[in-house]
């Protein structure tokens, strides 16, 4: 049953930074002005309404460096295009970085960091990129930033952006958009503060809106698979008093076979007993489609409309997704495909 906190359910089967003139902005370049804020409508307008269908990658095309992204649980940011980036110079960077750290420490209060809070006395950083994650030649490589013995790290990352947008931008901008971070939170505005000064660019929080979670839930389903072995599980917030927080667990048969009867009028099936499908591209019809089927059974069941309130947390066994902006990915076979939408949200939200 529902109560005041969440309820789960086994579903049957259903059929600022400074001025330069020679920069432009994601949402500029697009051709509109609006808000920094996000809004269901704005982002149901700009974002892809079609995206092909996840493919899985075996695992060796995922590297080393890629597994250092997993299991861990992100924290979401934009950043604008950096001046005068180079991945030639990631040595460099990871010792003005390191530098500035520990002065910036000093200033605030007496010295180092001590051993215990997670930083040994002399602090180094290595800056290494990520290789394998890059969807098109406009992609910039993934850069990977870890303070040695500190219990911080983070990552800039550009998988498949807009190639027109990064073609549009002065050679001297290098455009990495979606910052994660994760781990001790003091150092987080240090490095931030950092890379503003040294590549004249900003930072701003970014919200994974209901409409992206729509799509993650729709994707991480797809890929049956991998996402087969564990619930699709959804949260909802309703906007009633007390504020109501509903839990949707949805076994992953159940998840499969409404997403299976979503795709299927809607294209052509050379085997109609296929097990999995994982060719073409999925619409934003089909996804609107599998969210409105798993929120019409919720009401038969419950009384309660589900669309009347925000999906804000979206999670199955690729991974997890929540509205404030964190991530984690559980698998790395299919996280490109993550990382693409991420990627167009992050450009989406940056200023104009």
């Amino acid at each position: 049953m529902v109560d005041r906190h969440s309820s789960a359910v086994r579903t049957p089967l259903l059929a600022q930074r400074r001025s330069r003139s020679s920069r432009q902005s994601y949402r500029s370049y697009v051709g509109t002005a609006s808000h920094l804020g996000y809004t269901p409508g704005f982002t149901k307008r700009r974002l892809t309404t079609s995206r092909l269908a996840p493919r899985g990658r075996t695992a060796d095309e995922v590297s080393p460096a890629q597994l250092a992204l997993l299991a861990r649980e992100w924290q979401l940011s934009y950043v604008t295009p950096l001046y005068r980036f180079r991945h030639g110079q990631l040595k460099t960077y990871a010792r003005q970085l390191a530098a500035f750290v520990q002065s910036e420490k000093q200033q605030q209060g007496g010295g180092p960091v001590e051993a215990g809070a997670g930083m040994e006395s002399t602090l180094k950083v290595s800056f290494t990129l990520v290789a394998g994650m890059a969807q098109t030649e406009a992609d910039a490589d993934t850069v990977f930033i870890q303070p040695h013995k500190a219990l911080w790290s983070g990552w800039l990352a550009c998988v498949g952006g807009d190639p027109d947008y990064m073609r549009s931008l002065p050679e001297d901008f290098v455009c990495l958009p979606l910052f994660c971070r994760g781990g001790a939170a003091w150092l987080s505005p240090l490095v931030e503060a950092w890379f503003c000064r040294t590549f004249d660019c900003c930072f701003g929080p970014l919200e994974i809106n209901a409409v992206s979670l729509q799509w993650l839930a729709a994707l991480w389903t797809n890929c049956r698979a991998q996402a087969g072995v564990q619930p699709l599980k959804l949260v909802w917030s309703l906007p009633v008093e007390p504020p109501l927080e509903v839990t949707y667990a949805v076994h992953p048969q159940d998840a499969w076979e409404l997403w299976r009867s979503v795709r299927r009028p809607l294209r052509e099936r050379v085997d109609e007993e296929e097990e999995e499908d994982e060719d073409g591209s999925v619409g934003i019809e089909e996804v609107e489609g599998f969210i409105k089927g798993l929120q019409s059974h919720f009401y038969r069941h419950f009384r309660l409309e589900l669309s009347a309130g925000q999906l804000t947390q979206v999670s199955t066994a690729l991974g997890s997704a929540k509205h404030g902006g964190r991530l984690k990915i559980s698998n790395g076979s299919y996280m490109v495909t993550t990382l693409t939408l991420l990627t167009e949200c992050a450009l989406l939200k940056m200023p104009v």
